[in-house]
């Protein structure tokens, strides 16, 4: 995160914060793996589904911001700075998320340095919750992954512009991605319970984030953003807010701005 505030210094732009953040659960579990002495089971799966997770949505974000200034959000924040802007930055935006991504990564620390006993990753109840996590991961990644590429189709038909995206997965959730992102880390959860020691050291990561995507900087804030647009009360009304589930019937809007969900991190959108 202090090189990613560097750059965001020397551009004068801090939106590279948020391809920073996949990229530091991707090195977080990277170092982890090769701390802990490396091996196979549980640690490498921990190590490869993170850093698939974390890759995937920086290359999203960075593509996606590509050409762009500021992100508004940081713009918004940085406008109210109480002095200079880039010790702001670093507290509230860098040094914040570096701490998040720290909490929400135990279950990879914690279920990679759990991991030493032969066989571990299939045995008895242990191998069980390996493979319900795999299986939850692998959900939540299709979720963003599917989510981000309907969004991306939507917005480059120019015959959308001014039109909520309410089709594919955003019809059945307002909020694929972070659907998605909070299967993710469950499902690392899952994973990571080799050992109750693990389970229990662990479990307080993946409630955090779920009341991040939830309740904090995600979901709420966003839809607070959305509030006011054309359509979008309509869109709320029939789609549900996290959990997939099939559409209420009704029209579609036609007006309001692509709503856009989000890109798998908490305040995002």
């Amino acid at each position: 995160m202090l090189l990613a505030f560097a750059v965001g210094v020397r551009r004068g732009i801090h939106r590279g914060v948020d391809v920073a953040w996949g990229l530091a659960f991707a090195a977080v579990a990277v170092a982890t793996y090769g701390f802990a002495g490396g091996g196979g089971g549980r640690r490498l799966l921990l190590m490869a589904l993170t850093v698939l997770w974390g890759l995937r949505l920086a290359g999203h974000i960075a593509w996606r911001g590509r050409g762009h200034g500021e992100d508004p959000r940081y713009e918004r924040m940085l406008s109210k700075a109480p002095g200079k802007r880039a010790p702001y930055a670093l507290r509230m935006v860098y040094l914040l998320q570096g701490a998040l991504v720290w909490l929400v990564s135990v279950p990879v620390v914690a279920g990679t340095y759990a991991d030493t006993r032969p066989g571990g990753l299939t045995a008895g109840a242990a191998g069980v919750l390996a493979v319900a996590g795999s299986v939850l991961w692998l959900c939540g990644i299709a979720f963003e992954a599917v989510g981000d590429h309907q969004l991306a189709r939507f917005k480059a038909d120019p015959a959308h512009r001014g039109m909520i995206m309410d089709r594919g997965l955003w019809s059945w959730t307002r909020h694929p991605n972070y659907f998605g992102d909070f299967c993710v880390w469950w499902g690392l959860f899952l994973i990571a319970c080799g050992s109750p020691e693990a389970a229990a050291v662990s479990v307080l990561s993946p409630l955090v984030m779920s009341y991040l995507l939830i309740g904090g900087s995600g979901k709420r804030l966003l839809e607070r953003h959305m509030a006011d647009r054309p359509g979008y009360a309509a869109y709320r009304a029939r789609t549900s807010g996290f959990l997939p589930w099939p559409p209420a019937r009704g029209d579609r809007s036609t007006v309001g701005g692509a709503s856009g969900a989000g890109d798998g991190r908490p305040g995002s959108g």
